[in-house]
């Protein structure tokens, strides 16, 4: 079996390691996050890394240098999933990265730098709605107040924590010394149609937008649908759609701005009663943060001006920022390099969509790799990636590390 099936077949076991029959859902710090950590933890160590948790859920293969002291290279993706996900997102840079350490344990072969491989415990945000837990832990710019986020069944994160084996007053320990990294490496799929159109199977990332996620509350009066008249009424659902419609339209008049409403939950949630609460969530993300910033002050004020109009409260509050990343020079000139020797073409292209890169960035130069995707489909169990573009995306990575390590 060659590289790249070895690693469709290994996407095909966690695809079926999931928190729900029938569907591929991994949220953090979850009994199903355990089993893909033993499962990939058991694929390191057949690579012949050493392997290890840390204090957040993290999972790290380790592949020793030349030398004991030797920098360390991270490559890696997330193990999280969105709710009914495909197989490919996250997995897919983990599962390459770990194919190509064991081609070099393989060759008995050793860098001049040691190679740490991540899969990151949480990127998605999913299931406490606060992104790059894992990431954000290596990078040192983990907010220990959200510890006490709570989920939807109320438990806090640092429960969720400690009851995954984690610890959750030491998650300070995991953070990596920015002197000793050289640099992030992460593949991931391209989550758009570009590469396809372009009949490419790999292309290089030049940036990772900025990304704000909001959380929103109408807050009007509930009453009987049957018995309040229409002008009297405080409808927090129809205040909800109207900023909605305001959303979808201010993000078309904007170029490159996308903003969406991803969530609403309508309370009391019964078909005679009107809707006294909706709480719903806001995802705005532009390359440049300035036009980003603005557009979120926007929004809240346009959401301030149909909550007055309505008679009804607003809250209002930013649960996550993500600056825009711009990929390092250095370590993107000699992935290109790479993708020279295997496509007539190099691509490079903005990534809109957010990555575990953009936290790493913080304490480490960053580079990124995109795998066309059938479609651009992407969060959806449509996912679908060629056996082809696996094995390129390996020998892209493989020519990669042997670049950096003959400019050491």
């Amino acid at each position: 079996m060659n590289p790249a099936q070895l690693v469709m077949q290994r996407l095909d076991a966690l695809a079926q390691v999931s928190e729900a029959d029938g569907e591929t859902t991994r949220f953090f710090a979850s009994p199903a996050m355990r089993r893909a950590n033993e499962n990939v933890g058991l694929w390191m160590r057949e690579a012949g890394m050493e392997v290890r948790v840390d204090a957040i859920g993290n999972l790290i293969g380790h592949y020793a240098g030349v030398t004991p002291d030797a920098k360390l290279l991270l490559l890696g993706s997330h193990l999280d999933t969105v709710r009914d996900a495909g197989k490919f997102d996250g997995p897919l840079g983990v599962l390459v990265a770990i194919a190509c350490v064991q081609e070099l344990n393989e060759k008995n072969q050793r860098l001049p730098f040691a190679i740490e491989v991540v899969g990151f415990g949480d990127e998605e945000g999913v299931r406490f709605q606060s992104t790059y837990l894992g990431s954000r832990a290596l990078a040192g710019t983990f907010d220990t107040a959200e510890l006490k986020r709570t989920d939807a069944h109320g438990v806090t994160m640092a429960q969720a924590i400690r009851a995954f084996g984690g610890n959750p007053d030491d998650i300070m320990s995991a953070k990596l010394d920015p002197n000793r990294v050289l640099g992030y490496v992460e593949v991931h799929i391209e989550q758009g149609p570009v590469l396809e159109q372009n009949n490419l199977p790999i292309g290089v990332v030049s940036a990772i937008a900025g990304q704000t996620r909001a959380q929103l509350v109408f807050a009007g009066e509930a009453g009987h649908a049957g018995t309040v008249p229409m002008g009297l009424r405080r409808d927090a659902l129809c205040a909800a759609a109207a900023f909605v419609s305001k959303v979808e339209s201010h993000a078309q008049d904007c170029a490159g701005l996308v903003a969406t409403v991803g969530k609403l939950t309508v309370l009391p949630g019964a078909s005679n009663v009107i809707p006294g609460e909706v709480q719903l969530s806001l995802d705005v993300r532009h390359a440049e943060d300035a036009v980003r910033v603005r557009a979120c002050a926007e929004l809240k004020a346009l959401a301030e001006q149909i909550a007055r109009a309505r008679g009804m409260t607003l809250m209002f509050e930013t649960v996550h920022q993500n600056p825009a990343v711009l990929c390092d020079r250095q370590l993107t000139s000699v992935m290109e390099s790479a993708v020279r020797q295997q496509q007539c073409e190099v691509l490079s292209l903005p990534s809109g969509a957010g990555h575990d890169a953009a936290a790493m960035a913080a304490v480490t130069p960053v580079t990124m790799l995109f795998v066309r995707c059938k479609g651009g489909i992407s969060h959806n169990p449509a996912e679908s990636v060629m056996e082809s573009d696996v094995g390129v995306t390996i020998e892209v990575v493989n020519q990669f590390l042997n670049g950096l390590a003959e400019g050491w």
